[in-house]
């Protein structure tokens, strides 16, 4: 049996402290994390209040424009977008156009749902304890980094 002798050092670049992708994953999940009890009182999991976001800033999209937007597929959104459905907050309806699409709109409880939701972007700011302008570049670079990879 050998042993590993002491001069072998580790590879630098196979280092966890030395990666990027273990920093963003565990910030992604602490963030997504801190989201979690806001939403709760929302009755809302994260992706449908990313669902939502979009619905509030558009009023509706199809379920493409949504999986662009969020980067999800189909069979993702499909599931999640039932299950909003029967809360009576979207609805689900063919494109007259063309009927392999599906459009997704605000139901009025859906639209009222926004007013509640006004506190979680408050609240989430806060609990960074950044400053505005840390935020803003924190923001930018990430979505930099997303443009790049997408």
């Amino acid at each position: 049996m050998s042993n590993p002798t002491s001069s072998s050092a580790p590879n630098p670049l196979l280092q966890l402290e030395n990666q990027l992708c273990f920093p963003l994953y565990a910030l992604s999940r602490m963030v997504t994390k801190a989201y979690q009890p806001l939403l709760q009182e929302l009755d809302l999991t994260y992706p449908q209040y990313l669902v939502f976001l979009l619905l509030w800033e558009h009023q509706e999209l199809t379920v493409k424009e949504l999986g662009e937007k969020l980067l999800l597929d189909s069979g993702t959104l499909t599931p999640l977008l039932k299950r909003l459905e029967r809360k009576q907050w979207i609805s689900r309806r063919r494109d007259p156009r063309d009927e392999r699409s599906v459009i997704i709109g605000l139901l009025p409880a859906g639209q009222a749902l926004q007013v509640q939701a006004c506190k979680v972007p408050e609240q989430i700011f806060a609990q960074l304890n950044l400053t505005p302008t840390e935020f803003e570049t924190l923001r930018s670079q990430l979505n930099t980094l997303l443009t790049q990879l997408a």
